[in-house]
Formats: C-alpha cells, structure tokens, sequence
C-alpha cells in the first residue's frame, strides 16, 4: 500500500508531534553526515526543540570553528558586494557627470548663437533650463550676501561719523563758551556791558560770528 502525503503543518497532537521531531532530527543529523562523508563537505547543524534543548552536529572539527568560518566567509561576500557596487556606483556617478558636462557645453553653443550645427531636443532644453535656475538662484544667493555686507560696512561707517560729528560739535561748543569769556573781557576793558544778545546769536551761529568777530576785532583762533 502506497505511503499517503503528509501535509507540512504543525502536529496538533503532543505525543506525536515529539515522535515526529525525533525521527525527522534523527534523519537530518544521519543525512548530513553523508552528505559530509560522500562529498567532503563541512556541514554544521543547530537544532532547538519546542522545549529548548539543543541538538548541533559538526562533522568537521567543531561548531564554534564552524560558526567562525561561516562568519569570515559571508563578512567577505558582503565587503566584495559592497565593493562591486560602490565601483558600479562610482562607474554611473561618472557617466552621469560626463553627460551633464556634454549638456552644458553644447547649452553652452546653443546660448551663444551656435543653433546651426548644435541641434537641441525638448529633453536637453528643459534639463538646460533647470540648470540656468539653479545657477541664477546661487548667483541671487551669492549677490544678497554681498549686499548685506556692504550694508553692515556703510552701516558702521554711519556710526563712526556720528561719533565724529558729536566730538565736533562738543569742540564747537567749547570754542563758543571760550569765545563769550574773550567777548566779556573785550567790552570791560571798552565800558560795554551788552553780551547777552551776542551771545545767543553765536550760539544759533556760532562759525558766522566767530569769522566776523575777527574779522573786525583782529581776534585771530
């Protein structure tokens, strides 16, 4: 009588699924040593019941040697995998900037006049439009930071010279008060007394009456 097919689902049944994970442990662990012997294969296998004991078989050497060359081998695929696809990466990255670099330099002819023998599809003209956008945005971007500067340096070039404007101005008013004391001494020695309204006039104006102070004193400062 023919063997009927099993159905690969879980064993609902205890006891017979322990009957089933002996046989079938006992069956792989003896066709791994076959295979080991008529092939000259390492095999390493690691089996865990459904309570958590451990079954492991080596038939070269031990498990751990096995599990450290398994280790070194697919550390090694993964670095020359890693390897061809960098190359392939670095390979496309080229053929991507040569490409672009023939775009620009044919936009380049295109721009400058040169339509008769350079021929520019839709494709090539939208990619030339997207690369003058991003330039223009760079070049805008590039002319905001220098204005900005200038605006910092004219800015600070105000602040120096409003300094300079107030030490000029406290040195105007300190002639001024000099040049009342000048004016007092003057009209004693003369017998006038009258100062107050030169005095506010000179402060309205103090560089008119000072010129023509001189000019008629003979006062020279």
């Amino acid at each position: 009588m023919a063997r009927g097919k099993v159905q690969l689902r879980r064993i609902e049944n205890p006891v017979h699924r322990q009957v089933t994970f002996c046989k079938r442990r006992a069956g792989l662990l003896k066709k791994a040593r076959e295979l080991s012997v008529l092939c000259d294969a390492h095999v390493g296998i690691i089996v865990f019941s459904a309570h958590g004991k451990l079954y492991d078989l080596a038939t070269s050497g031990t498990m751990e040697e096995l599990i450290e060359r398994y280790r070194t081998a697919s550390s090694r695929e993964a670095a020359d995998g890693c390897g061809d696809n960098n190359r392939m990466d670095a390979k496309q990255e080229t053929m991507v900037l040569q490409q672009e670099i023939n775009l620009l330099q044919k936009g380049l002819r295109y721009i400058y006049g040169n339509r008769t023998n350079e021929h520019m599809n839709v494709e090539e003209l939208n990619a030339l439009e997207r690369y003058l956008e991003i330039w223009m945005y760079n070049i805008r971007s590039a002319k905001m930071q220098i204005m900005i500067q200038e605006i910092q340096a004219l800015k600070s070039k105000e602040g120096m010279l409003q300094a300079a404007n107030e030490v000029l101005q406290e040195k105007i008013v300190e002639q001024s008060s000099l040049l009342d004391v000048g004016m007092v001494v003057a009209d004693q020695q003369n017998g006038h007394f009258s100062t107050v309204p030169l005095v506010e006039e000179m402060i309205s104006n103090p560089l008119t009456i000072l010129s023509g102070y001189s000019n008629c004193r003979g006062y020279s400062f």
